[in-house]
């Protein structure tokens, strides 16, 4: 089966296998939340992407091999409702931005900037901080040695739009100008885009509606 990424709150993870890194979705929660097992195919090394809600089923999903790391996008509490419970039982270590840490209730041991790389067995993540959903929201790009990047953007980049700025034009021109610049700016049109939310998308499907982004101003 080819990859989509359409999944659903209580079906099965959708798996996404590329030559170094395999990605693995998974729908939890009330508010669908996407949260994403990477595993290093040389080493077999596992970080979790927002361990958002359903401990049973990301810990299911992570399996006996365990995880070295649990990321958190940000720190809206759907983003971070199961990561007590998922670290209890794995030990992994937490990594979030630093400007959101304190919002998080589970300590970080790592405190992420931009630019900052994140290393899951050989492959490395590259994070960017993305300000205006949170003040501290990080997405984290792969740019695959053997194809084209992907980037995990949490909530700061959807199909059809940015993240909630809730009515905040201040948050809002923050957030479009860190996502056109550090995500649009930088990576191809081929570049695949896993949400915290919903669908996946690619750079290139969205790039042709940055100005009517800007001009609705959501």
């Amino acid at each position: 089966m080819m990859y989509s990424g359409a999944v659903e709150v209580g079906g099965p993870a959708d798996v996404h296998e590329l030559a170094d890194l395999m990605i693995s979705k998974v729908a939890v929660g009330p508010m669908n939340n996407n949260a994403y097992l990477l595993r290093c195919r040389a080493t077999d090394e596992q970080l979790l992407i927002d361990a958002a809600a359903e401990p049973h089923t990301l810990l299911t999903l992570i399996g006996d091999g365990g995880i070295a790391s649990v990321v958190t996008t940000h720190q809206h509490g759907d983003h971070w409702g199961a990561l007590r419970e998922v670290v209890d039982a794995t030990g992994a270590r937490t990594y979030a931005g630093r400007e959101d840490a304190e919002g998080i209730p589970v300590p970080t041991d790592v405190l992420v900037d931009d630019g900052d790389v994140i290393r899951v067995g050989r492959v490395e993540l590259t994070a960017r901080h993305l300000v205006g959903h949170t003040p501290g929201s990080i997405a984290l790009v792969y740019d695959d040695p053997h194809g084209h990047a992907h980037v995990f953007t949490g909530d700061c980049l959807f199909p059809g739009g940015v993240g909630n700025t809730h009515d905040d034009p201040k948050a809002f021109a923050s957030l479009l100008h860190d996502v056109e610049t550090k995500i649009f700016g930088e990576l191809p049109d081929e570049t695949w885009v896993y949400p915290g939310h919903g669908n996946d998308t690619t750079l290139g499907a969205e790039r042709p509606h940055l100005a009517e982004w800007r001009e609705r101003g959501w």
